[in-house]
């Protein structure tokens, strides 16, 4: 299963940024999609996870700027970044969990994308 993510670059403190994430491949069904985000010198931290049933969960730093949702005719996740701070610089990977046809489990992780806040 591949995963594909766009809508980084570069914004202004309190700008907005819309990041998307195709997966593609042998898929029967997601379970959950999820953003993470890897900050130079830190850990990856997760930010925003959508599972199967509809529920969410954000980190605790995005509750209220940050909005995950999906398309599931298109296996595709957004995350729309609103009031964006220049701490939320990090590059952001989208990451999947769910079922092939074969019915064996897979977790998947895209390549990344950039996403530089200035102040």
């Amino acid at each position: 299963v591949q995963l594909v993510e766009s809508g980084g670059g570069l914004v202004q403190a309190g700008g907005s940024l819309r990041l998307s994430c195709a997966a593609s491949g042998s898929i029967f069904r997601i379970n959950a999609m999820g953003w993470h985000r890897q900050a130079p010198g830190k850990q990856r931290e997760l930010v925003a996870i959508l599972t199967r049933d509809g529920s969410t969960n954000y980190a605790d730093s995005v509750k209220g700027r940050f909005t995950i949702s999906r398309d599931n005719a298109k296996n595709t996740v957004y995350l729309q970044m609103n009031s964006l701070k220049p701490e939320d610089t990090a590059v952001y990977y989208c990451n999947a969990e769910g079922i092939t046809p074969a019915l064996s489990d897979f977790g998947s992780w895209g390549q990344g994308t950039q996403v530089t806040v200035s102040s």
